[in-house]
């Protein structure tokens, strides 16, 4: 029996479970699986959600927050309605859009950030890791000063060069950071979720 099968099953495992529940995409096992790890977004929760389309984290997201929490979407590629969600459609490193998911929270700090962007795949591996890196530190840029004391930041990236140092960045704003690796992702992935709890704004006053 070869890898390939057994990746191609476990694949169909998730899209087939993902189908019976509801969700958009597979992907969204993977948030539901990070939270029975960690518990990061409770009822009345202020999420964010990057790189949401096509929609399955948003699923998640608005079922665990309940009609209390809110939930607000940004993706570059337009995305379905998801009930309970409000989704922009641009770069979250773009200024306007960044403006508008301000306006959007109304002055309420956020609980929980979770980022499952991925950038434009070239192919050449070295390049594709370093835009992966950088993307996020863009998004926690732009997040962790509206993120709430003791808030969570959940970010995909790719392994490789850099992502010690970025976990090292990441450690001077929360109490605990951890890498994990949802059982829906693919076993040859090169993809890894880290976990951060805990935000302490009042560690350092910026992050550079």
């Amino acid at each position: 029996m070869s890898n390939r099968w057994v990746n191609e099953s476990r694949r169909d495992t998730w899209r087939r479970q993902a189908k019976e529940e509801g969700y958009r995409t597979r992907s969204a096992w993977k948030l539901r699986q990070i939270q029975d790890r960690y518990h990061l977004i409770r009822a009345g929760d202020v999420i964010l959600d990057v790189g949401c389309h096509p929609g399955g984290w948003a699923q998640v997201a608005v079922e665990l927050s309940g009609e209390e929490g809110e939930v607000i979407g940004v993706d570059l590629v337009p995305c379905i309605p998801v009930e309970g969600a409000k989704l922009l459609v641009g770069d979250i490193t773009d200024i306007a859009i960044q403006e508008s998911v301000v306006r959007e929270l109304a002055q309420r700090p956020l609980n929980v950030v979770v980022s499952d962007i991925s950038p434009d795949i070239t192919g050449n591996w070295s390049t594709d890791q370093a835009v992966s890196i950088d993307l996020v530190a863009k998004v926690l840029d732009f997040s962790l000063p509206l993120l709430c004391a003791g808030g969570s930041f959940v970010t995909k990236v790719f392994q490789g060069t850099g992502i010690d140092e970025l976990i090292g960045v990441l450690k001077e704003h929360f109490s605990k950071v951890r890498r994990f690796s949802p059982e829906a992702s693919r076993n040859a992935s090169s993809e890894v979720y880290i976990v951060c709890r805990n935000h302490q704004p009042w560690r350092t006053p910026n992050i550079s």
